[in-house]
Parts: C-alpha cells; structure tokens; sequence
C-alpha cells in the first residue's frame, strides 16, 4: 500500500469513525447519564470488536456471507433487534447514572465488543475498507494496515461523542431536559437502522 493511499485509509477511518452511528449515539448518550469514565469500557469495547470484525472480514469473512446470503439476511435481523432493544432502553432512561445506580448501567466492554457483530453501519465499514484497501497481493499485510489504521483512529474518535455527552451533563441535570434528551437518542439509534431497511 503506498503512502497516498494510507493517507486516504485514514481519512475514510477517520470520517466513517467520528460521523453519527449507532456506536457514538450510544456514546454520546452513556456521556450524559454516566459520565465519560464510567463509558471508557465501552468505548474500548467499541475500538477491540471492531478491530476484531475487521480482522475477520479481512480473512476471509465477508466472503462467507456473501457465499450464504441467508447467514447475512439472519445477521441483519438479530442486529436490527438488538438496535432496537438498545434504543429502547436509552429512551426510556429518566435519571442520571450517579442517582439510579442499581438499575441503570453503561453498556460493559465485552456487550460493545459483541454489538460490533450485528452493527450495520460497522459491517459496511469493515467490508468496503476491505474491498477498497485490502491489497490481493499483499493479503496479510495490507489487512492488517486497515486494522491498524481504524483502530489508531477509533478510539479518539468515538472519544468525542463520549466527552460531548459528558460535557452535556450539567444542562441535562434537568429530568425534562434528560428525558427528552434520551428520548431523541433512543429515536435517532432506530433511524440508524433505516439504511439497512432500505
């Protein structure tokens, strides 16, 4: 891979990254009613499955759902439900982290890890990476520069939606502020799904 292209590697990582998805929707809302510490494992969470689910589809993986369609088709519907069910769940959040301790939680490392695995929007970005900067020629090293690339630009990525959740938490200390607020992230997780419907 020459220099050019891994330049234009890290601005796809960096654009498809940091615009708004089912991950930084997630993030941004763990920020407000947890706190960016307490979101850190799910940020890791985030930047390993990914780098996982890159690796995967960069040896071979994508190939095998392109061969079954219908283990795709399945991938599709378990991730749209679960999208769902997360949406849901951050909708119907009404208090701050620090105050409902017991029953609210942020989402753990390995529950981030797996969500990677029936991510629409991670999919797409794991596959077209693959297809456009994965060199035939040079199969295990050009995989591993992509995994490389996403995963130095991943975390200080999705970082930001997490820090501007954080940064929000003072205003929606408010419970009709937190409300509405949780309710437009669980509504704009939903929409995320929208592209795959289509």
């Amino acid at each position: 891979m020459s220099l050019d292209a891994f330049l234009l590697l890290l601005v796809y990582a960096f654009v498809t990254s940091i615009t708004p998805g089912p991950n930084n929707f997630m993030l941004l809302a763990s920020g407000v009613n947890f706190g960016f510490t307490k979101t850190i494992p799910h940020m890791l969470g985030i930047s390993i499955g990914f780098l996982v689910l890159l690796l995967a589809v960069g040896f071979g993986l994508g190939a095998v759902l392109t061969a079954f369609p219908a283990l795709h088709t399945a991938l599709k519907i378990a991730g749209g439900v679960y999208l769902l069910y997360l949406a849901w769940k951050i909708a119907m959040a009404r208090t701050l982290g620090s105050k409902s301790e017991a029953k609210a939680r942020p989402m753990r490392f390995i529950e981030a890890a797996a969500f990677q695995w029936v991510n629409p929007k991670a999919w797409v970005m794991a596959i077209t990476a693959m297809a456009i900067y994965a060199v035939p020629e040079h199969p295990f090293l050009s995989v591993a520069l992509v995994s490389i690339a996403f995963t130095v630009v991943n975390l200080p990525s999705v970082s930001v939606w997490a820090g501007f959740g954080t940064a929000l938490r003072g205003f929606l200390s408010d419970p009709l502020r937190l409300k509405w607020f949780n309710i437009a992230m669980g509504v704009l997780l939903a929409a995320t799904l929208w592209p795959m419907l289509r």
